[in-house]
């Protein structure tokens, strides 16, 4: 970035060199933010001017702090904890809606909130997601450290109240919103009202409950709440896109190319989609959401399983469809549901099945391992239309890395989908979203939208070396990031490190990788095929091989990126535990602490699944 402007009169030297520091390698959204900031305290100091960003100008979703003395006991902050960004998008929900009814509302991202400031708070909310086996997100994780540690003040004068996010089919529903309330509890605080905690059909529960906690703030105020005092900045929504999660856009099909080989146990496709004229952009380290249909053979075999009419019509949350219709694009039938195997223990009297529905790792076991038709098939009762609809989830969409980059690619976003097919029972089982892809050509189009991924984005300074890890279609992103990094000449070296299961048929995108490296822009790429040889090798054994020159890089500045399934996620991160220790004469403890500050600092990044 080059040296501010001199302003002699106004910001003397040692400011402006202390500001230039801070604002180093910052993006556009969150200096926009900063000059709203800015612009609020020039507002709350009497100021005859406030400099306000230009229109239409990207924004971090955050509001230009209050003062202290600026009306406290109206002022909110909410904070959220987002992997996926269906917890953003709650916080952002009860944000507009809190500052509508005359609050002064902070929203900040977990890892952007200022914790020496929570020991001052008097109102706050929580937004927190839980991720796999009950961890919190990877942008909550240093939160969650300084609440559980020794600093974490005694809050007795903070209300507060938790809209806690999870899968019911997951064993520990909830826990990181569950585990937020008590150690606030803990801590002195005292709710404003019980936590909620949301399934996968997040607004059936937090629409209700954003307007219960409104009602509850509106009681502790002396006077209610009414229209926004003129001294508190409002927050400033980033400008609406074309399309959305609740809109999508119909992106015709460009190609859809199998790129796995004909002798691979998996069949993964590069799918190409035509994104002109959507309003839509992205970012490398983006998600594309697909909005799918199921198959309708398994639609048949639903109903065929649960003997009811797929013409019957079924009237829920005022919309009336058939249930064909139901079943086919806005409920969940590829996978079991707790709904279904709670009413199905209650119909069938099976007792084993209530037992098991009674510990969560075994229902979650259940959830995981058996599909909605084989459980209507294993305990065959007496289902009506109405109470099936009711029983299942909601349909949601499908997140995928994008897999390029829009300066080598333009109006396009490209896709690594692995098409998932598995045996249980009577026949081979699918996908819905994996599936719904195959079976798209070119020339049809698929519902989609853009998904920000704030965590998972390449340094702003070009001269950093990159150390990307993935095993699978988590080299997805790291596609992208290539064809970014060399459209803009960045001077950085890239590390891949890639596992699959077999260098003949699994080597995905082999051509680019070698291209890259043959052309120097690859600087090096460890490959890892776990059934190449009797013994098998995963990504994380070339890490601990790789340890020396892996903390080498790390410690000259190299960002770290881990993308793939979350097993693979955690068995990488205890591999660089061991190299952190192993070659930085590190304690584990020590090891551990190093790679949460580069995770705070930006410099970890993962994207989990």
């Amino acid at each position: 970035m080059s040296a501010l402007p001199r302003l002699p009169e106004l910001l003397p030297a040692e400011n402006a060199e202390a500001l230039s520091r801070a604002v180093a390698g910052l993006e556009a959204p969150a200096l926009w933010w900063l000059s709203g900031y800015a612009a609020g305290l020039a507002h709350a100091r009497g100021g005859a001017h406030a400099a306000l960003p230009a229109p239409g100008a990207a924004e971090l979703p955050l509001a230009a702090e209050p003062q202290a003395e600026s009306v406290p006991s109206q002022r909110l902050s909410i904070v959220y904890g987002s992997q996926t960004g269906n917890a953003k998008r709650a916080a952002e929900a009860l944000a507009a809606e809190a500052e509508a009814s005359g609050l002064a509302v902070r929203l900040f991202r977990a890892d952007a909130y200022p914790l020496r400031e929570l020991k001052d708070e008097r109102l706050m909310s929580f937004v927190f997601s839980t991720q796999g086996e009950g961890d919190p997100s990877d942008d909550a994780l240093g939160f969650f450290e300084f609440l559980d540690g020794r600093r974490a003040p005694q809050l007795p004068q903070l209300k507060y109240s938790v809209l806690a996010l999870g899968d019911s089919s997951y064993a520990k529903f909830c826990e990181i919103g569950r585990r937020l309330d008590a150690r606030l509890a803990a801590l002195g605080a005292s709710a404003v009202l019980p936590r909620a905690e949301a399934d996968v059909d997040i607004d059936a529960v937090a629409t209700p409950w954003r307007g219960e906690l409104l009602g509850a703030l509106r009681a502790l105020q002396p006077s209610g709440l009414g229209p926004a005092r003129a001294t508190v900045t409002p927050l400033r929504r980033a400008a609406t896109p074309k399309a959305s999660r609740e809109a999508p856009f119909v992106a015709e099909l460009l190609a859809n190319q199998r790129i796995s080989g004909r002798d691979s146990e998996k069949d993964v496709r590069h799918v190409e989609l035509d994104l002109a004229e959507s309003g839509l952009h992205y970012e490398p380290g983006d998600a594309l959401g697909v909005w799918a249909e199921n198959p309708p053979a398994l639609v048949e075999a639903v109903l065929a399983a649960s003997r009811l009419d797929g013409e019957q019509v079924v009237s829920l949350k005022d919309r009336s469809l058939p249930l064909r219709d139901w079943l086919a694009s806005q409920r969940e039938i590829t996978r079991s549901a707790r709904g279904v195997l709670a009413a199905l223990a209650e119909r069938s009297g099976d007792a084993g099945l209530a037992d098991s529905l009674a510990v969560p790792e075994r229902t979650a076991a259940l959830l995981g391992e058996l599909p909605l038709v084989e459980a209507l098939r294993r305990w065959p009762v007496e289902w009506d239309a109405q109470g099936l609809v009711e029983a299942l989830k909601p349909m949601s969409p499908r997140l995928y890395s994008i897999a390029s980059s829009r300066a080598e690619v333009g109006e396009e976003a490209h896709l690594t989908v692995d098409v998932l097919r598995y045996a249980v029972g009577e026949g081979i089982h699918v996908g819905a979203a994996s599936s719904h892809i195959a079976r798209r050509s070119p020339g049809g189009s698929l519902r989609v939208y853009v998904e920000p991924n704030e965590r998972f984005r390449l340094p702003a300074d070009g001269a950093r070396d990159l150390i990307m890890i993935g095993a699978g279609t988590g080299i997805a992103p790291y596609r992208g990031f290539l064809q970014q990094r060399i459209a803009e000449g960045a001077r950085g070296r890239h590390w891949l490190v890639f596992g699959a299961q077999r260098f003949a048929s699994d080597f995905l995108y082999q051509a680019e990788w070698l291209k890259a490296r043959k052309d120097g822009r690859l600087a090096r790429i460890d490959l890892a095929f776990s059934r190449d040889q009797a013994q098998k090798v995963y990504v994380q054994q070339r890490l601990r091989e790789e340890g020396r020159v892996l903390l080498d890089w790390v410690r000259g500045g190299a960002h770290l990126y881990v993308c793939g399934a979350i097993q693979m996620g955690k068995d990488v991160h205890a591999a660089l535990v061991e190299v952190f220790s192993t070659h930085g004469g590190l304690s584990r403890e020590d090891a551990e602490a190093e790679l949460r500050a580069l995770q705070q600092a930006g410099r970890y990044a993962r994207d989990v699944y």
